[in-house]
């Protein structure tokens, strides 16, 4: 099992020096660095070899994760919308294997954060995104990558819920690089039993996302039950990346799309930060270990 985190637990924006982060999480212990896609269609060619440079230095892996703005929602009514979309990820994909990634996961089979303001139609638009995603698979073949539908939480999509959802919503699209994604975030909103959650994506999980119930780094609460999840995991042979999404910042754009309106980080320093990372990734870990 590899370990990875993501980006923006030290950052307030979407994107950043990835380079940078690569070093941190090559300092942590970590063996995965989580980079977001957003502006990838626009990043130099100078930059993804820059990038891909101090991967190979530092023996770091990556993956990505997005959340599709609603111009880039492949389930849109608008055949525009939807061929922007694929033209923007056939930019993004293009990118991703020239970092040799081969797996992004996320909402991608909608747009996030939903507006809830505008009215739900969930068999129509599941049926739309089936289709679309369909379309995107097809794309992200020719790159070799691997797509992964996330299940999110009520309050930020409506489509994918629980892992049953996400399993069924697989199904459906049909494509050998279409897989499931989870977050113990959203599963101990969702799920009733998020060992059994886990239990039923079993052949068809592409890519786990831990985090305590309340986007703190894993170890930090005493709510979500690690060593099941792991032992969960082991049941289904699953071997692919457990990246930690942490948010405990406030402000920026990622503490207002996330909604993060206090400080969680207990006031840390960019230092004492790095501290708790270097902590979580350990706990991990020894609870893999255990399992």
């Amino acid at each position: 099992m590899k370990f990875g985190i993501y980006y923006a637990f030290w950052e307030k924006q979407w994107g950043a020096d990835y380079e940078g982060y690569i070093k941190k999480a090559a300092n942590l212990g970590f063996d995965i660095l989580e980079i977001s896609c957003a502006s990838l269609d626009e990043v130099s060619s100078d930059d993804v070899k820059a990038l891909y440079e101090a991967k190979e230095k530092y023996k770091i892996s990556l993956t990505a994760g997005y959340g599709p703005k609603p111009t880039q929602n492949i389930a849109s009514e608008d055949s525009k919308v939807v061929n922007n979309t694929l033209h923007f990820w056939e930019k993004v994909f293009k990118v991703l294997k020239a970092l040799d990634i081969d797996t992004v996961g996320g909402g991608l089979y909608y747009y996030w954060p939903v507006d809830y303001t505008k009215q739900i139609n969930k068999p129509s638009d599941w049926e739309r995104s089936v289709k679309g995603v369909s379309k995107l698979a097809d794309l992200a073949a020719d790159y070799n990558i691997n797509i992964c539908m996330e299940s999110l939480n009520r309050h930020e999509g409506f489509l994918i819920n629980t892992a049953l959802e996400c399993v069924s919503f697989v199904k459906q699209v049909g494509k050998k690089n279409v897989k499931a994604m989870l977050d113990t975030y959203h599963m101990n909103m969702e799920e009733d039993d998020m060992r059994e959650a886990i239990l039923q994506t079993k052949g068809y999980l592409g890519h786990f996302h831990v985090g305590e119930n309340n986007r703190r780094l894993p170890g930090q609460g005493k709510i979500i039950n690690w060593l099941e999840i792991a032992k969960a995991l082991k049941n289904i042979d699953y071997s692919g990346a457990v990246v930690m999404e942490p948010f405990v910042l406030t402000g920026g754009k990622v503490g207002n799309d996330i909604k993060i309106w206090r400080d969680m980080s207990d006031n840390a320093t960019g230092e004492m930060l790095d501290i708790q990372a270097a902590e979580s990734v350990s706990f991990l870990k020894e609870i893999f270990k255990k399992a």
